[in-house]
């Protein structure tokens, strides 16, 4: 069986982009920001898209620095550009919620 799950706890990197296509879909696309300590530390920006979000996501998409969760899955994209054949990975969200806390309590696991 395969399997393609992604699930992401980060911050926004800059604003979130609204796009509205002429077919009257939505899309909104995040920069997240993923701090890693273990095994060494490291940061990552992941791509995330959220296609046809719901309004209340698309009147406030989310602002740079704030806590973001995204649940989906990983795409892979390819596009022609004068430079030639481009791709890039990115996370395809199913569900986007933002945290209001600056830090998750830590949870112990007995």
């Amino acid at each position: 069986m395969d399997l393609n799950l992604v699930v992401l706890c980060g911050r926004l990197a800059t604003d979130a982009e609204v796009r509205v296509f002429d077919s009257g879909t939505r899309l909104i696309r995040y920069l997240v920001t993923v701090r890693t300590d273990h095994p060494r530390s490291r940061v990552d920006v992941i791509p995330v898209t959220l296609w046809d979000p719901p309004d209340e996501l698309v009147d406030d998409p989310g602002e740079k620095g704030s806590r973001i969760w995204a649940c989906g899955s990983v795409q892979k994209r390819f596009w022609e550009s004068p430079d030639g054949r481009r791709s890039r990975l990115e996370v395809v969200a199913e569900q986007v919620n933002f945290d209001e806390a600056d830090e998750l309590e830590p949870v112990e696991v007995e």
